[in-house]
């Protein structure tokens, strides 16, 4: 599938952002931990929530949308095992482990995949696994897992891992005793999963700070109803794209706390923002200015997933953007894709250089990751005449309707087929694996 974008539609109007992908994700994880019902309300249909849909199912889950919401059933678990062929469609796929260790005792699975932007070995999430007792042999890209006996323990992350801290929280709540988390990870999503943790029953403290204490559950999770946070690399993608085609937006349901670095730069760009409650403004004449030097880091920093849609609101700005990469080495993929719409930007390494220029012109580009491709679409939006976006499953993977939601703010945005076929439905559908033969019964907490 392609996305086809006629350039030179302002954005304007209002829109209500999506749950967010980065907290979802983890929360599905750890529905396997409740031994009950969960429902989790404004999840977002994307391809990877897909994903560990056909995960929970695997392992036995029931698992059914109701409309907006999604209901997991994970009182039929049955397995302990994910096959190879779910956990190369997504990175994210590796945080089940944690949660899989702490309800069955043991795991089979293999080395996740999910985007090429750079080495993301999951040496952090074993060392904070193994520190609480996990036995894991790994063999041909395979990981065999035992923990009979989790036991509480003082956890050091060697950097700030959101997955590894996701994964050590998970397996701590089935271990005997208190764990430490030391120089977890600080992100909103972070905060959310805790959030849900103490809905289930369990005892955690100090997410959205440095340290994290989780108490082992003592006693069996429960049932809960939580509503996922909402998305702030989704609306960093909108304000993005308002910025660059001289837009006035209103995105609701975000909290304007969580991406303060991102309208941040966009004020230094130009533009005008009103952070409220509910949501945040931005208007913009779309003549924007160059920024001092945008450096990526961990929360509360400059999120590393905007990096790619700011770059490309800032192609037409007047002077030098420099973008200084610090979490992935190999995140600047879209670089030479918006050179060929016509951007000025140098590659040394981890630094991009963006010198602004007058014109961008349409040109048929192909998304080679999640957030290069939505900014190849902010690019579009700007560039004369009608670009084409080829991949769309990349964008799929994190936004649940990019073109809609797009065309709602006046866009003229469609996808297509791969046989040149216009398709008015850019919804991914779930994908359903048939049941495999069930494993040994785990059992609750």
């Amino acid at each position: 599938m392609s996305l086809m974008i006629e350039g030179g539609r302002r954005l304007s109007g209002d829109l209500t952002v999506q749950g967010a992908k980065n907290s979802v994700l983890p929360i599905l994880a750890a529905c396997i931990l409740s031994g009950d019902v969960c429902v989790l309300r404004r999840c977002p249909h994307l391809e990877d929530v897909d994903t560990s849909i056909d995960i929970l199912r695997h392992l036995g889950c029931a698992v059914r949308w109701n409309g907006p919401d999604l209901e997991v059933d994970s009182s039929t678990l049955t397995r302990w095992d994910i096959p190879d062929r779910l956990m190369r469609r997504m990175r994210s796929s590796v945080v089940f482990l944690g949660a899989i260790l702490a309800r069955c005792g043991q795991a089979e699975l293999s080395y996740p995949g999910g985007c090429a932007i750079g080495a993301r070995p999951i040496d952090l999430h074993l060392s904070a696994l193994r520190t609480l007792g996990a036995c894991i042999r790994e063999e041909g890209g395979s990981l065999d897992c035992t923990a009979p006996c989790l036991t509480g323990a003082e956890i050091v992350l060697s950097i700030p891992s959101v997955g590894a801290t996701e994964n050590a929280m998970l397996a701590a709540i089935g271990a005997k005793g208190v764990t430490t988390i030391s120089n977890a990870a600080r992100e909103p999503e972070i905060v959310d999963l805790q959030t849900f943790l103490r809905k289930l029953g369990a005892s955690v403290h100090g997410a959205g700070t440095s340290t994290v204490v989780v108490e082992g559950a003592e006693q069996p999770l429960h049932s809960c109803c939580h509503r996922i946070l909402g998305d702030r690399i989704a609306a960093a993608t909108y304000l993005a794209a308002a910025a660059a085609t001289g837009g006035d937006v209103f995105l609701r349901d975000i909290d304007y706390r969580h991406l303060s670095t991102v309208t941040g730069v966009l004020r230094q760009a130009g533009c005008t923002l009103s952070c409220q409650e509910d949501g945040i403004r931005l208007v913009s004449d779309g003549r924007l200015r160059a920024v001092s030097p945008i450096r990526t880091a961990p929360y509360p920093g400059f999120p590393t997933d905007a990096q790619a849609v700011v770059m490309s609101a800032l192609l037409r700005s007047s002077g030098t953007t420099v973008f200084v990469e610090n979490i992935f080495e190999s995140r600047y993929h879209h670089v030479p894709e918006l050179v060929r719409m016509g951007a000025d930007i140098r590659l040394e390494g981890r630094v991009a250089v963006v010198c602004g220029v007058d014109r961008l012109q349409a040109a048929r580009v192909r998304a080679m990751d999640l957030r290069g491709g939505a900014a190849l679409v902010i690019a579009g939006l700007q560039a004369h005449g009608v670009t084409t976006v080829e991949h769309l499953h990349h964008i799929r993977r994190g936004y649940s309707d990019l073109p809609g939601d797009l065309a709602l703010l006046g866009a003229h945005i469609h996808t297509e087929n791969t046989e040149g076929g216009a398709s008015d439905d850019p919804t991914p559908q779930t994908q359903t694996q048939p049941p495999e033969t069930a494993g040994q019964l785990c059992v609750s907490l």
